[in-house]
């Protein structure tokens, strides 16, 4: 990273010393005295753009050639300031410097000025209350950074897959990051970045860094911080297939995006175990696909569909397991009153026709010789995270169940329902009357008519 190089020679330090007084040195009274200085500072973060700069003072109009030296070893820099353009820890150290004029006048050596190099700063982002959400709920995100200091603003970043452009953050791991400035950034400058209400298009990885100083000196970026919203109504749905959560190793997967106000440039998108959000698919007209055609661990995640303008479905969270069982539940939230049916499946094995211990938030529920349980009717109290067990073949992963309530024409009907069947029997008395008084009309009348024609029949 850095383009300075120290030590170009390989003798010891007491022949580097020994080297440095055999320099002729102007004794007499006001010789020129060379003055190091270091900008912006002499101690720095790793990273940062450091100059070093060498004056002769009281030296006149003399033309100087320049000697510097780090911890009393001669250096290969001649030069009278040099730039170490990203910083390391490396460079720390006590730094001199000496003029010596083509008449073979030097000047005094400067005192030593120590560049302290330390870590640049990090910056740690958490969410409150929680990263899945639902929309309308509230949440607030907060940027801290490890520096004692208080006076850093910061900045707010999503990461996205990769196009021209975008900065790139390498990570100790490995793989490199994508992340974009968010349009408001500006408004979470105190350290606490609030969406409030939440929507849907609010769905996606967020990251921040602090800054302070001129030159700005910038931390390190976050560890990255997702955000799920799920809303009652999104534009598209992800529909997946095999339609569940829990799947395979080895197993195929097929995701698509089924729209539902004709938007363009659908693609699906996943945030995996790396802590990247990658296209799964590319968008088109008509919508996109993922096919996955051998799942490992690694497709472990969180995947949702995302239009070029920003809209979202509602995230699903995928889990592959390379063990024996897994644990067949809803992709989407259940609605209460519905039933909720949950599944122990078994690799190799076509039939779920087996035992299996079903268990809610670690505690047993129900023990199935069908391999199947099933809530008839679902309550906001059936949330929360289920799996299943077999003696033999093991245990699945855990999967939330959501419950979604059922909202008001869920209850507006069974009031609807309540109030005819009141009108009706609280009108029942005055339609008996009504009909019974019908009835006898009609009789009357068929009467009346009889009388007549057979009068008719008479006088013919």
């Amino acid at each position: 990273m850095s383009s300075v190089e120290y030590g170009g020679r390989t003798t010891s330090s007491a022949e580097q010393e020994m080297l440095i007084s055999l320099i002729p040195v102007a004794h007499a009274q006001g010789s020129p005295k060379a003055v190091v200085s270091i900008t912006p500072d002499t101690h720095v973060f790793t990273g940062e753009t450091v100059t070093l700069r060498c004056d002769v003072q009281g030296g006149g109009n003399t033309q100087w050639n320049y000697s510097w030296y780090k911890n009393n070893r001669l250096t290969n820099h001649t030069t009278q300031e040099f730039k170490i353009r990203s910083v390391l820890h490396i460079h720390h150290g006590n730094f001199t410097c000496r003029g010596q004029s083509s008449d073979s006048q030097s000047s005094e050596i400067s005192d030593a000025v120590t560049l302290t190099v330390s870590e640049r700063p990090g910056a740690v982002l958490s969410v409150s209350p929680q990263s899945w959400l639902t929309e309308g709920d509230s949440v607030t995100l907060s940027c801290e950074d490890t520096d004692s200091s208080t006076d850093w603003t910061f900045s707010w970043y999503t990461a996205v897959p990769y196009r021209d452009g975008l900065t790139q953050i390498k990570h100790n791991r490995g793989y490199i990051t994508y992340v974009e400035l968010l349009s408001d950034s500006s408004r979470g400058s105190g350290g606490n970045y609030t969406l409030s209400p939440a929507a849907l298009n609010h769905t996606g990885v967020y990251m921040c860094r602090g800054e302070r100083g001129e030159p700005a000196l910038h931390t390190q970026y976050s560890n990255p911080q997702p955000l799920w919203i799920t809303g009652e109504s999104p534009p598209v749905s992800l529909i997946i297939n095999p339609s569940r959560t829990q799947h395979f190793t080895d197993d195929s997967l097929s995701l698509s995006c089924e729209d539902q106000i004709n938007s363009t440039g659908w693609r699906v998108r996943r945030y995996t175990h790396s802590e990247r959000v990658l296209d799964c698919s590319r968008g088109s007209v008509t919508g996109s696909t993922c096919k996955i055609s051998f799942l490992s661990t690694s497709y472990t995640g969180v995947y949702w569909c995302e239009s070029e303008s920003g809209e979202n479905s509602n995230p699903v969270n995928i889990t592959v397991h390379d063990g024996g069982v897994i644990l067949e539940s809803p992709v989407h939230p259940v609605t209460e009153g519905h039933p909720l049916t949950l599944r122990c499946l078994y690799r190799n094995t076509k039939s779920s026709n087996l035992r299996a211990d079903f268990y809610k938030d670690g505690s047993v529920l129900q023990t199935q010789t069908t391999g199947e349980m099933i809530i008839r009717t679902v309550s906001k109290s059936d949330e929360g995270f289920y799996h299943c067990k077999h003696p033999e073949r093991g245990e699945s992963l855990k999967s939330w169940v959501s419950v979604r309530a059922s909202g008001p024409s869920g209850v507006e009907a069974p009031f609807s329902v309540l109030m005819l069947i009141s009108s009706v029997v609280t009108a029942s008395p005055y339609l008996l009357v009504t009909i019974i008084l019908l009835v006898k009309c009609y009789k009357a009348r068929a009467h009346t008519g009889e009388y007549r024609i057979q009068n008719a029949v008479i006088e013919e």
